[in-house]
């Protein structure tokens, strides 16, 4: 597919993609909109000037506001008419909405825009679903021969997150402050993170809801997940290591997460759905699948250090992971835990087989013990003040290419 769009080369925001935001601008308040190229397309303009007119169940205002929760909950239905309406608008031969007096009007430039939470998220869990980070973990702090603990074969370990705290990319955070007890140290200390850490993730929204005492089956978990967005799920790990027993992470990961702005739906990436990992032993009956949930999703990570270049530290993939987003809100589920439109899964570090794929500086400098080298001179072992970190997710298979943009974020000192 070709658009009369101009779309720079090697954009993440083709005809094949078209991800789903809201945004703002001095002139704008907060609306839905859908990227192209370097344009968003402001689809409350196209819905007032009559494009949608033949697609029911559409309210008034729906692209109005500041959160897409609203029209998500109208169904995939809907929502997938709405976007492969605008994909036919946009195609070269179309010429609607290209030769429409609207069109200056409905073609918002990216850079003028503020990007801002897609969803407003009720709950948020976090997932520990890479067998090559859990064994990096296991290996480095408890016995390397029996890396992974007993469970974690047999269901996708989760966690229930801090909502509250999760950002849009592009604002900075702080440097958290905590408890943190090292092996040397004869009581503990209170005071800044001294090894703060990013995690590389993809993390789904739901798209529909249940009620408690429903669950959600492998078979129709892709039902009920609108699309993804990448995730940094912002890790102290002196504060960590010393909390985490008996009830898990705690201060370590609710001072902040950061996610991209634009939701990549499932539609989108189904050109690049490939077999998940061969899960050994068998999982039990709930957890088995019918057909393939992996997706091949290729993911970067980039520290850049204020005013310098930034450096490469990891390229991993999502296909890499055990555990499947359909398992994953299979097991979810499974007790009767309801969920929302709008809540968030994120996937847990995602890491791969190589060093150079390790998605998080716990395992790339392997606990502060091999430092990473940045292109401009200095080291890492953890993430220092003034750095940005900025990751990437894309897909390509011959001429189409789907990405998320990025999600970028720069640590201040601690307040």
């Amino acid at each position: 597919m070709s658009s009369w769009v101009q779309i720079p080369k090697n954009s993440d925001f083709t005809l094949y993609n078209l991800p789903f935001g809201i945004f703002k601008s001095k002139r704008l308040s907060p609306r839905a909109g859908i990227a192209i190229g370097d344009k968003i397309v402001d689809l409350s303009v196209l819905h007032d000037e009559g494009f949608f007119s033949d697609i029911t169940l559409l309210p008034e205002g729906i692209f109005l506001g500041d959160s897409l929760n609203s029209f998500i909950g109208l169904g995939k239905q809907v929502t997938r008419k709405i976007r492969e309406r605008v994909q036919d608008l946009l195609t070269e031969e179309q010429e609607k909405l290209r030769e429409h007096q609207s069109r200056g009007k409905a073609m918002v430039n990216r850079k003028e825009a503020q990007m801002l939470l897609p969803v407003k998220i009720g709950d948020y869990t976090d997932f520990y679903s890479s067998i090559e980070h859990a064994t990096n973990v296991g290996t480095m702090f408890r016995d390397p021969d029996n890396a992974l603990l007993p469970n974690w074969r047999h269901l996708p370990v989760g966690y229930h997150g801090r909502a509250s705290s999760i950002i849009p990319s592009g604002i900075p955070i702080h440097r958290p402050k905590g408890q943190f007890k090292d092996p040397d140290m004869e009581k503990p200390e209170f005071g800044p993170s001294r090894r703060l850490d990013f995690e590389l993730e993809l993390a789904f929204v739901t798209g529909k809801s249940t009620k408690m005492g429903d669950s959600i089956s492998t078979e129709d978990a892709e039902d009920y997940i609108f699309g993804f967005v990448l995730f940094n799920d912002w890790s102290a790990r002196d504060i960590q290591a010393w909390e985490y027993v008996p009830l898990g992470p705690f201060l370590a990961k609710n001072f902040a997460s950061s996610i991209s702005p634009w939701i990549v739906t499932l539609e989108a990436l189904e050109h690049f759905r490939v077999e998940n990992p061969k899960q050994e032993p068998e999982v039990l009956p709930y957890l088995k699948c019918k057909k393939d949930h992996g997706f091949d999703i290729n993911l970067e990570v980039y520290i850049q250090p204020a005013d310098k270049k930034a450096t490469k530290v990891c390229t991993s993939n999502f296909k890499h992971m055990y555990w499947n987003i359909a398992q994953q809100l299979a097991h979810q589920t499974s007790n009767g835990c309801n969920i929302n439109i709008g809540d968030l899964y994120a996937s847990g570090t995602i890491s791969g087989k190589s060093p150079d794929s390790y998605g998080s500086m716990l395992e790339l400098s392997w606990k502060g013990t091999k430092p990473v080298v940045l292109e401009e001179g200095g080291e890492r072992k953890f993430i220092e003040d003034g750095d940005t970190v900025i990751m990437t997710g894309y897909c390509e298979k011959g001429d189409i290419r789907v990405g998320f943009g990025e999600v970028s974020s720069q640590v201040l000192p601690a307040k």
